[in-house]
């Protein structure tokens, strides 16, 4: 089995999506607080998550706590280097990409929350850890004007860089895949190097 952690996710419907992703996998979601939303059993059901019961979920107050009720993950941090391969950090400052990486029955597959990722000192001090999904630079758009315009509007503070992403200088983040489409990504290719049924 395969876990999926979310590290303070803040938008409900992907964390709704990634959950119906982890039930058709049995996958199991770790979700790492604080959260941008409540659990409640009345906001799954106006959410319409109907699956929700039928999802293998652990919640946790924060990554501190995390990682202590997870030895695995703490040996995977500091512990001897081959556990080290069993924690993947997905991050757009990965040097490597998710395809290059070797996945195991097991696995821990880490994302960050929507608005800036995983925490830069967590990313600085696991470099090897880190893995990224190649992308496109915004300019490959075949409507990046209209998209620059759009964009330029809502984050005036934004910057580009030298492929025509938007920069936000604060956090060095690019624009980027939607949170629910890179766990898809990354879970379906740990899941056909493992032999997942059908593949």
């Amino acid at each position: 089995m395969f876990n999926i952690v979310l590290v303070e996710p803040e938008i409900p419907a992907n964390t709704g999506n990634i959950g119906r992703t982890c039930v058709l996998t049995g996958t199991r979601l770790h979700l790492v607080g604080p959260l941008g939303f409540e659990l409640s059993d009345q906001a799954v059901r106006r959410a319409g998550l109907a699956y929700w019961q039928s999802l293998d979920l652990r919640t946790y107050d924060d990554w501190d706590v995390f990682v202590a009720q997870n030895p695995e993950v703490a040996e995977g941090l500091h512990g001897p280097t081959g556990l080290r391969s069993r924690i993947h950090l997905l991050t757009k400052r990965g040097a490597r990409t998710y395809a290059e990486s070797s996945y195991r029955d097991g696995d821990w597959l880490v994302f960050g929350k929507e608005s800036s990722g995983l925490d830069a000192g967590l990313l600085a001090a696991h470099p090897a850890l880190c893995e990224r999904i190649p992308m496109l630079g915004d300019e490959a758009l075949g409507n990046a004007d209209a998209w620059h315009q759009t964009y330029e509007t809502l984050h005036p503070e934004l910057e580009r860089d030298i492929c025509g992403n938007f920069v936000d200088s604060r956090l060095g983040q690019i624009t980027s895949l939607n949170l629910s489409n890179a766990a898809a990504i990354v879970l379906y290719e740990a899941l056909r190097q493992t032999g997942f049924a059908g593949m």
